[in-house]
């Protein structure tokens, strides 16, 4: 399993937390279901409106081909004008996890 973390801050003065959440769930989880080897993704933030996703893939080709093809950069444009600054992203190999029902080693 691979994983694609994506660093960002909301500008809580354009949109609230909230309202950036449903616009993700209701634009941006769709098309990330559709997405050959997408496993799911947590989306995490703190008050101030930084936050992390991490997007979880069947493989590192998987991970890496919705970067190649512009599909992250598509995502990632829906949301530019809420940015404080772009955001930052990376790819990483899923050595361990452990989560309720999920456990890899």
């Amino acid at each position: 399993m691979f994983a694609r973390v994506t660093l960002f801050e909301i500008d809580t003065l354009r949109i609230s937390l909230d309202e950036a959440l449903e616009k993700f769930k209701e634009l941006i989880v769709p098309e990330a279901r559709k997405q050959e080897g997408y496993e799911g993704m947590y989306v995490m933030r703190t008050p101030e409106g930084k936050g992390v996703i991490l997007s979880l893939w069947a493989s590192e080709e998987a991970a890496t081909a919705g970067v190649t093809s512009g599909y992250y950069d598509e995502q990632v444009a829906k949301f530019v004008a809420l940015f404080r600054a772009p955001a930052g992203r990376d790819h990483y190999e899923v050595v361990f996890a452990e989560a309720p029902g999920i456990t890899r080693a």
